[in-house]
């Protein structure tokens, strides 16, 4: 998969795991990139992801997120 993610500046976003319940936790500029993200795996193949991490977007300390498209 060879998306291009643009993220909107200033964006911060974190990740955690509360239990069972995923959290994310995001600014504006952080809820507009994960937006734009989303729709762009929407068009992609199914088996598509997004992985998110501390390394390439999210806040030290976030727990990972993958994002993958079925069907």
């Amino acid at each position: 998969m060879s998306m291009d993610l643009k993220w909107v500046e200033g964006f911060t976003i974190s990740t955690s795991v509360d239990g069972k319940a995923a959290v994310i936790r995001a600014n504006r500029e952080g809820l507009l990139s994960l937006a734009k993200h989303l729709a762009s795996l929407a068009e992609e193949a199914p088996g598509s992801h997004i992985h998110f991490d501390e390394y390439n977007s999210l806040e030290e300390g976030s727990a990972d997120l993958i994002v993958e498209r079925i069907r």
